[in-house]
């Protein structure tokens, strides 16, 4: 990460809220959970209890992606939620801005990934050691030599979809990890979690919520 942290200072954007979840469209920039030291304690779960203080956390998006994120208002919700995460029930789709034109229209990427221990909190590719990591993706449109991506990842290892587009030879623009050159020159990660869709703590139903894309 930047020696800098300095989240962006808007308003939370409410995206749905009933008696059992909580869903906001987290800005880029923004951690999820406090990081280490005092400098990195402003973050969307400390800004989200501010507003609900029941709020409690299901999972994470990286600092520099934006999107929707989903915190439960009671344990019930929190277990089931839970459960739902861990058992790949929950199915996500991000948009992506990458860097050069994608000649194929559709793919799936479907490399193990382990984190870089010299270079944390950077992840590798590890086909002997590394998770299963899979990455379902289709090309929405290409111009001016880069690509919009849409991504359905199969499973939620970190920073999957970002080095899954590197291992394409397409860095997503403006990632300050992986991308490097003219790639990297962007004023954030052009990487959106656009829909969550779950079944609702109370009673199952299929749920799916979306997070305009802001680029």
């Amino acid at each position: 990460m930047d020696d800098v942290y300095a989240p962006p200072q808007e308003p939370l954007h409410f995206l749905h809220h009933d008696h059992e979840v909580l869903l906001v469209d987290k800005p880029a920039g923004l951690l999820s959970v406090p990081g280490k030291g005092p400098h990195l304690a402003d973050c969307l779960i400390t800004r989200v209890q501010a507003v609900f203080p029941d709020a409690l956390l299901i999972h994470r998006l990286d600092r520099d992606t934006s999107g929707v994120m989903i915190f439960a208002l009671t344990r019930h919700a929190q277990r089931h939620l839970g459960l739902q995460f861990e058992k790949r029930m929950t199915k996500k789709t991000y948009v992506a801005r990458v860097w050069g034109e994608m000649k194929e229209r559709t793919g799936t990427v479907d490399l193990p990934l382990i984190v870089d221990w010299p270079n944390r909190p950077l992840q590798m590719v590890d086909h002997e050691n590394g998770k299963q990591a899979v990455t379902d993706w289709r090309v929405v449109r290409t111009n001016d030599g880069e690509t919009r991506v849409r991504m359905m990842p199969k499973t939620g290892r970190s920073h999957q979809l970002r080095v899954h587009m590197l291992s394409l030879g397409h860095p997503i623009l403006g990632d300050p990890f992986y991308a490097q050159g003219p790639a990297r020159d962007y004023p954030r990660m052009m990487l959106h979690s656009e829909t969550l869709q779950f079944r609702h703590p109370d009673g199952g139903k299929g749920t799916r919520i979306t997070a305009k894309c802001p680029f």
